[in-house]
């Protein structure tokens, strides 16, 4: 994933979600729910935008990768 220089609020982070999250594995769900309900930093929401963008049209090892990533990131926020 390239680097990108626009901040991504908590709304776009939600629509990217909502747009993404039939492709998600299903435990995935209740993390992000529970991640909308709570205030991040700025870096934060443009890392989870980044790994949700386009995630239905990566490989499955990008899928995988992306998967641990946010694995990561949701349940340590």
């Amino acid at each position: 994933m390239g680097e990108c220089k626009i901040d991504h609020s908590r709304e776009d982070v939600q629509k990217k979600y909502e747009s993404q999250k039939e492709f998600l594995p299903e435990e995935f769900h209740p993390m992000f729910n529970q991640f909308f309900e709570e205030e991040h930093t700025q870096d934060i929401l443009n890392e989870v935008f980044h790994m949700l963008k386009k995630y239905d049209l990566v490989t499955e090892e990008e899928r995988s990768e992306r998967n641990n990533r946010l694995k990561l990131v949701l349940r340590n926020v």
